[in-house]
């Protein structure tokens, strides 16, 4: 499933279990990330489950981030967060109501809060990262 909008629809009709499954699914297929970037550095705060962000720049004029987490589910909510954003340009990470994009998934209210509580500390440094490009 290559965009956000196919994954909504899919998720909609899932139960409780199945969007688990969905969600440990987008997890492992994202880009591995290497261990040596897997440092404090680009360790999340404010996350239950510990989570690695690292951006680079695209071939074009994007950015592409790089990310990993030591929990599954939380994996999946990471590769949610970053089909919102991946290889965009940083004027249009900035635009993008990256809340918004994921509010249909209602990931507060199908996740526990552990599970959901690091979302807006990801968010910003996804945002801090590209207001400094």
């Amino acid at each position: 499933m290559s965009d956000l909008a196919e994954i909504r629809d899919e998720y909609e009709f899932l139960d409780p279990d199945d969007r688990y499954r969905l969600l440990i699914d987008l997890g492992r297929a994202l880009e591995p990330m290497p261990e040596a970037l897997k440092t404090d550095a680009t360790l999340v705060r404010g996350c239950s489950a510990s989570v690695w962000v690292y951006p680079t720049k695209s071939e074009g004029k994007g950015l592409h981030f790089l990310a990993d987490s030591n929990a599954a589910i939380t994996k999946g909510i990471i590769a949610l967060v970053l089909k919102t954003v991946q290889d965009k340009a940083p004027a249009d990470i900035l635009s993008t109501d990256i809340e918004r994009e994921l509010a249909p998934f209602d990931l507060k209210n199908q996740l526990s809060s552990n599970r959901t509580q690091g979302i807006p500390n990801m968010i910003a440094l996804i945002r801090e990262t590209a207001g400094r490009y």
